[in-house]
């Protein structure tokens, strides 16, 4: 009976709440570990040192630049085959120096990478993080969406299953690996990774605790339609074409219009919903000179501003803001009436809708072609407006955009966000926030202040209950922060005080 009594208060103080204590697994040995269809390929303990990632395709030269030191973790690579046409590749880095939090980045483009680069800024701040190739390489059946051709699985693999199994697998390494519990699992994605974010939010609530979702690329099918019906609009007249001189003029003629709403001349439009300029008020007069446009260039640039839509109304993708216009290179592409739009958009059409790398692409009707490429895959977007299973669980989603951006027309995601709630009702704030950036490029860059710490931001949401008011943002420029702004939560705008340094975030309020 006293034996019996040890061993119950033993086994009791073993699985009690914090006290619980779990066998932890050597690095090399979690290449044994048992994992559901999962081959782990490598486990191997990294010391701390330079890292410098690999070329995103084969044979293409390494990333130049100083090297990241990264800290001592534990490498894991694996291939996942979740169906029988799956070759999924996907690593998972444990850092020894750990703080209890998982943080998953996401891809871009058509993926099928790695996201070294991210996952290596993740484990210098002490996340464990993981990333997929999203399950085909970037070159295979000749790039961008060829690798779907004849292999449906593949693409289930890209719109949702790779992001999701990695995940799984991540989390079950991490139990393995390390004695004490897993507190917070983030998201962290922009461009495809923003969409991969929303996938999870909507589709897998239970994956994360916080999603941080950057210029989403959702949903995909008709973010490239749009960018087709653009290009075949073009198309039809090559004197819509732009000289750089031309953009320059339109340029000056919106900052001219648009830039002092916020209360700051600075090169910027602080609030591009508000800015009304007509393309028209630049028509020239008389002969064509670099300062004004003729009336074909006067409708490729309304062309640009306006939403893509369908014959019943219904938009497709919004247009671009005033604004970017320096950094919106639709506007001085050579027109080629006789040239194929990109492959990169081309691809959701004839490979996702009708699976022939031959679709004729002059026979290109928006409303049949969209709507063929959203019955056939529009499985790997979202479409949908309850996040209710997201948020019972206590996610936080922080959305971001740069109303400038040059490949995503950010009105899209405001539109998303009005559609949430619309959906589930105007008061949404505790766990939904959207964050516009003025001059941002896409995902980073422009003359906007494109840096600041969003996943500092979504810590102290989730974990401390403090929601991000204004998250602190700058620019820099050569190594040097030259102008710091607050980012305001949509839809307050940052207005000048009228006073001090307008580089200054001091002298801005969200209003």
């Amino acid at each position: 009976m006293k034996i019996r009594r040890i061993l119950t208060l033993t086994i009791l103080i073993l699985f009690s709440g914090s006290a619980f204590i779990r066998a932890q697994t050597p690095c090399e040995k979690l290449k044994s570990l048992p994992l559901l269809n999962t081959s782990i390929t490598a486990a191997e303990s990294v010391p701390a040192g330079p890292y410098t990632p690999p070329s995103m395709f084969p044979g293409a030269p390494a990333p130049k630049g100083p090297a990241m030191i990264l800290p001592a973790h534990c490498r894991v690579a694996l291939v996942l085959t979740p169906s029988t046409d799956s070759h999924i590749e996907s690593e998972v880095w444990l850092p020894e120096d750990w703080n209890g939090k998982l943080q998953v980045v996401g891809n871009g483009g058509w993926a099928g990478t790695i996201s070294f680069p991210a996952m290596a800024a993740a484990l210098k701040e002490g996340y464990a993080t993981a990333s997929t190739d999203t399950g085909h390489k970037p070159n295979d059946g000749g790039g961008n969406g060829m690798f779907a051709l004849g292999h449906p699985e593949k693409l289930v693999d890209f719109g949702y299953r790779a992001l999701h199994e990695t995940i799984v697998k991540a989390k079950d390494l991490i139990t393995a690996f390390y004695p004490k519990r897993l507190q917070y699992s983030y998201y962290n994605g922009c461009s495809t990774g923003g969409r991969q974010g929303l996938v999870e939010a909507t589709r897998f609530p239970e994956d994360f605790d916080g999603i941080i979702a950057g210029a989403p690329a959702n949903p995909h099918i008709y973010l490239h339609a749009a960018d087709i019906e653009r290009n075949m609009q073009l198309k039809k007249d090559p004197a819509r074409q732009l000289t750089p001189a031309k953009v320059d003029a339109l340029h000056k003629a919106v900052l001219d219009a648009c830039d002092n709403m916020d209360g700051a001349k600075d090169g910027l439009v602080g609030n591009p919903e508000k800015c009304r300029f007509d393309p028209g008020t630049l028509l020239c007069k008389g002969a064509d000179s670099d300062s004004c446009l003729t009336a074909p260039q006067v409708e490729a640039v309304k062309m640009l501003y306006s939403d893509v839509k369908t014959k019943n109304g219904e938009t497709i993708w919004t247009g671009f803001t005033p604004g970017g216009e320096l950094q919106y290179s639709q506007l001085t592409a050579k027109i080629d009436p006789n040239a194929p739009p990109s492959a990169f958009p081309l691809d959701s059409i004839r490979i996702l809708a009708y699976q022939d790398p031959n679709w004729d692409w002059r026979t290109w009707d928006l409303d049949r072609d969209a709507a063929a490429a959203k019955e056939k895959a529009g499985f790997i977007d979202v479409h949908a407006h309850d996040l209710s299973a997201f948020k019972a669980r206590g996610g936080k989603l922080l959305l971001y955009h740069g109303w400038t951006d040059p490949g995503i027309a950010a009105g899209n995601t405001v539109n998303f966000y009005k559609g949430v709630l619309s959906e589930m009702g105007k008061k949404q704030d505790n766990w939904l926030r959207l964050f516009m950036v003025p001059g941002m490029g896409h995902c980073s860059g422009g003359p906007g202040t494109d840096q600041f710490n969003k996943v500092a931001a979504m810590e102290r949401w989730r974990e401390s209950g403090t929601a991000p008011d204004q998250i602190p943002a700058a620019h820099v420029t050569g190594g040097t922060v030259d102008m710091t702004r607050p980012l305001c939560p949509y839809p307050k705008v940052a207005v000048f005080d009228g006073s001090g340094s307008m580089n200054d975030a001091g002298n801005f309020s969200c209003k």
